[in-house]
């Protein structure tokens, strides 16, 4: 299977901390913010901007001196033994983080073996999980997770893809044109959020963003009852943010 990827900010967000990251471990003593500034030739508010967040994501400490060392969270993810369960966690963590500033119920899922895959959710009470009423795996025509998941394919991927699952009219404003679909994830730009738009159900609205790390396809997703629809886009804008998190945690 092929991709058809084009970089997202978030992804070169995520390039740059793994730099910093790879900096910071060769200086097992300390490594100052100007030094990192000079050998990862980062900007210095971005740079800043990139060690607040390895800090809160636990992925480098700042020591007496102000100097940065890795974090546990990076030894963690680093180690072979228990690393899928300390990965899990990890991830669980962030999303949950995400739910609570975005105010919408969050997704993890991946394209594993041909399919749509639901890895990891975040609800809560105020921010409930969309109501699977089809499952996700025969809807990606109708979802955001599965629309995301599909525009990162090549052609004959998606088209493989939908030949296998029937494109089901689910709303009345789901695409059911193949046709259509594909000239709409072939239009779509890889850093804009994909939306759904009641397309899957009834009463809920849903955005998706790419967080693709190496050859597996995966996506960041967020779902809103159709009452907060108008929050929709500004909470799109920041789970794209947000998705720099995750991408790391899955490339280190």
């Amino acid at each position: 299977m092929a991709l058809k990827n084009e970089p997202t900010a978030p992804y070169h967000s995520a390039q740059d901390a793994l730099r910093v990251l790879e900096t910071v471990s060769h200086h097992t003593t300390g490594v100052t913010e100007t030094e990192l500034a000079r050998r990862c030739g980062i900007g210095a508010d971005r740079l800043t901007a990139l060690l607040r967040m390895l800090r809160r994501e636990g992925y480098v400490e700042q020591v007496t001196d102000g100097a940065y060392v890795t974090g546990a969270a990076l030894g963690r993810l680093a180690s072979a033994h228990g690393r899928e369960q300390a990965l899990r966690d990890k991830l669980q963590h962030t999303i949950d983080r995400l739910r609570d500033s975005v105010g919408a119920a969050i997704y993890i899922s991946r394209y594993i073996d041909g399919e749509v895959r639901v890895t990891q959710y975040a609800e809560s009470p105020s921010t409930p999980a969309v109501n699977e009423w089809v499952d996700f795996r025969s809807s990606a025509h109708a979802s955001a997770v599965g629309k995301s998941l599909l525009g990162q394919l090549d052609h004959n991927g998606r088209r493989d893809h939908l030949a296998r699952h029937k494109m089901a009219r689910l709303t009345s404003r789901t695409i059911t044109s193949e046709r259509l679909l594909l000239s709409r994830l072939d239009s779509q730009p890889a850093t804009v959020p994909v939306l759904d738009l009641q397309e899957y159900a009834i009463g809920t609205v849903c955005a998706a963003v790419p967080i693709t790390a190496g050859s597996s396809v995966g996506c960041l997703a967020l779902s809103l009852p159709v009452e907060h629809a108008h929050r929709l886009r500004r909470a799109a804008d920041t789970l794209n943010r947000g998705a720099t998190p995750v991408l790391l945690s899955l490339a280190i």
